[in-house]
């Protein structure tokens, strides 16, 4: 989606990012999981394929896709973006009749981070973007019938279980964002909205500046 290719969305302990090219083969490596394979019903790609979808995600109309960084390593300009990356989440527009739903789908890659409140953090950053700039005013979560932790998770942010699927071994939840819900994000949400080419320039602006500096005084 055209919309957040140069959006960056600094929460308390995560940053959201486009999902450029440079994070590829970093989610390409991710993705040779078979947990994570599992986790997103999703099927191993080759790297060249990984570059397509990536385009798709970026092109495509119903799709809006962030990289997750740790914000704390990501404020140390001399640590590269990739070597931030944390996971994705995703908005996916699935009814062509109704812009306003939208499937929420995020992934902890780096199992390290798994269990300390960031997909909560993230997907709640997520909705609100999808809120304010998408005219989102339904959420549906798609979740393995096994994924007990993603459950949990989404039901602790007021999602409800509205069916289940036993072909797909699959647990369906819905949130209808109402009032009550649109207050309640506001109030739990710490984030800004930057500029993301501007901020990744006055990122690494810094210590160029430095070691121009530095040489300078040499």
């Amino acid at each position: 989606m055209k919309i957040n290719e140069n959006t960056l969305l600094e929460g308390q302990r995560v940053v959201l990012v486009p999902y450029n090219a440079e994070h590829v083969p970093r989610y390409h490596e991710w993705m040779k999981s078979p947990e994570l394979q599992q986790l997103t019903a999703s099927e191993p790609l080759t790297l060249e394929q990984e570059y397509d979808m990536q385009r798709s995600w970026r092109e495509d109309h119903d799709k809006c896709t962030f990289i997750i960084l740790d914000k704390q390593q990501w404020t140390d300009p001399s640590v590269d973006e990739e070597t931030c990356m944390v996971g994705d989440v995703n908005i996916f527009l699935t009814d062509s009749t109704d812009p306003s739903l939208a499937e929420l789908e995020i992934m902890i890659a780096e199992e390290s981070y798994r269990g300390k409140g960031i997909g909560k953090e993230v997907s709640r950053m997520m909705m609100c973007y999808g809120v304010n700039k998408l005219g989102i005013r339904r959420f549906q979560a798609k979740i393995g019938l096994d994924n007990h932790t993603s459950i949990s998770m989404f039901k602790k942010l007021l999602f409800q279980e509205v069916s289940q699927c036993q072909v797909f071994r699959e647990v369906t939840l819905e949130l209808t964002v109402d009032e009550s819900v649109r207050k309640k994000l506001q109030e739990e949400v710490e984030m800004k909205e930057r500029d993301y080419r501007q901020t990744c320039s006055s990122r690494h602006e810094l210590p160029a500046q430095k070691e121009q500096n530095y040489s300078q005084v040499s």
